[in-house]
């Protein structure tokens, strides 16, 4: 039992890690934030398909990557939760991963746009955000995230990660 908890807490600290890296190394192209943004990181959230490590894994990875990156508080939070809304229900849909990319899609498009008028005051439309953010959050966890599940479902050590 022991043993278990210990290698999804290794897993779910090493996803946060790479979600860190990968989101600052998006943020030196000006991809990481604003309204139209590409976070490489984002192709992760495919891995809760594989285990309910990363969960946690990806929601504190975005937490830290946000403030590491500079953003404002409300948006650490509210991103964080949208990033945590969209894992679980990834992880939801983990016997249909041709599916579930969707639900990081959903959240981001849902609560990112509000953030980007509320807190800083971005002057597009409402609609407009919705459609850049989920524009690139499609290519995020739809193209590469379908690239990951498609690299790594066949690998012996993830299959026996569930």
């Amino acid at each position: 039992m022991n043993n278990i908890k210990t290698k999804q807490l290794v897993t779910g600290g090493m996803i946060a890690a790479i979600y860190v890296v990968l989101t600052v190394l998006a943020a030196q192209f000006n991809l990481a934030s604003g309204a139209i943004q590409v976070r490489f990181s984002e192709a992760l959230t495919i891995l809760p398909v594989f285990t309910v490590a990363a969960v946690p894994g990806l929601t504190i990875g975005c937490l830290l990557a946000n403030l590491l990156t500079g953003l404002a508080v409300w948006d650490v939070v509210f991103g964080s939760v949208a990033t945590l809304i969209g894992a679980v229900g990834t992880r939801l849909l983990k016997n249909k991963p041709l599916l579930a990319w969707i639900p990081p899609v959903l959240s981001n498009m849902a609560i990112v746009p509000i953030i980007l008028i509320k807190v800083y005051a971005v002057p597009d439309a409402w609609w407009f955000l919705v459609l850049t953010v989920g524009a690139g959050e499609v290519l995020s966890c739809g193209l590469l995230g379908l690239l990951l599940w498609r690299s790594l479902k066949n690998i012996p050590a993830i299959k026996e990660m569930k």
